[in-house]
């Protein structure tokens, strides 16, 4: 599991207060990032982190995506971060649909989240013409951070106990 993928994990378990279930493998090359289930109003979430800070890919985009440019490997940055990569291959594929309704997502029964550092306007309009939410990773982190520094929990997990130290020294003027 990727550090984005933990921490988003963290935020959607620890302030969210959902469960979750993390890297969920399908048939080919697909895998789903994170199902949540909010179990105060028993709404299901299919969510899936695409954050980069590299200058140049780190905003989510509604330039078009293509199948061919995502296997050529100096445009294969700029293909994984565009609303139709989401819709069509971390959503929309038929082993991703196939694989969550063995955990009861389907027909509409969830709602389809993508956490980015940050997203250009377009990206925004077309995310919502598709019913996807759009969280960004740097408003998680700020949660988490808020979150940690106001609980003593101790954490065994490698990142979310560098998350809370970090809070924690942040908190720390002396």
């Amino acid at each position: 599991m990727e550090t984005t993928e933990k921490i988003v994990e963290a935020y959607v378990r620890y302030v969210q207060g959902w469960a979750t279930i993390p890297n969920i493998k399908c048939k080919g090359q697909f895998e789903i990032d994170l199902i949540a289930f909010d179990p105060k109003t028993f709404e299901r979430y299919h969510i899936e982190s695409g954050v980069s800070i590299s200058k140049s890919y780190s905003k989510l985009s509604a330039k078009p995506f293509s199948e061919n440019d995502l296997k050529i490997r100096i445009k294969t940055a700029a293909q994984r971060r565009t609303i139709g990569y989401f819709v069509q291959r971390k959503f929309g594929s038929k082993e991703v649909i196939e694989r969550l309704s063995e955990y009861g997502l389907e027909n509409g029964n969830y709602s389809k989240i993508i956490v980015s550092w940050g997203w250009e306007d377009d990206a925004k309009r077309e995310a919502d013409r598709n019913n996807i939410i759009l969280w960004d990773f740097r408003l998680i982190l700020r949660e988490i951070g808020h979150l940690f520094k106001m609980q003593n929990i101790y954490f065994i997990d490698d990142t979310l106990r560098t998350l809370q130290l970090f809070a924690k020294a942040i908190e720390d003027k002396s």
